[in-house]
């Protein structure tokens, strides 16, 4: 491999294991609570008639 091809590769590398650390540490520090385990409910979606 070139010289170029490895600096684009190591480039490539650092940013995709960046994004990923960076989405954990973002999903460690604001964790998304589910209101509740049951799913919608049929009053949250008024019917329509």
């Amino acid at each position: 491999m070139t010289t170029s091809a490895v600096i684009m590769m190591i480039v490539a590398a650092l940013l995709l294991w960046g994004g990923f650390i960076a989405a954990v540490l973002h999903l460690r520090r604001s964790p998304e609570v589910p209101d509740d385990d049951q799913g919608p409910r049929a009053e949250d979606h008024p019917r329509s008639t």
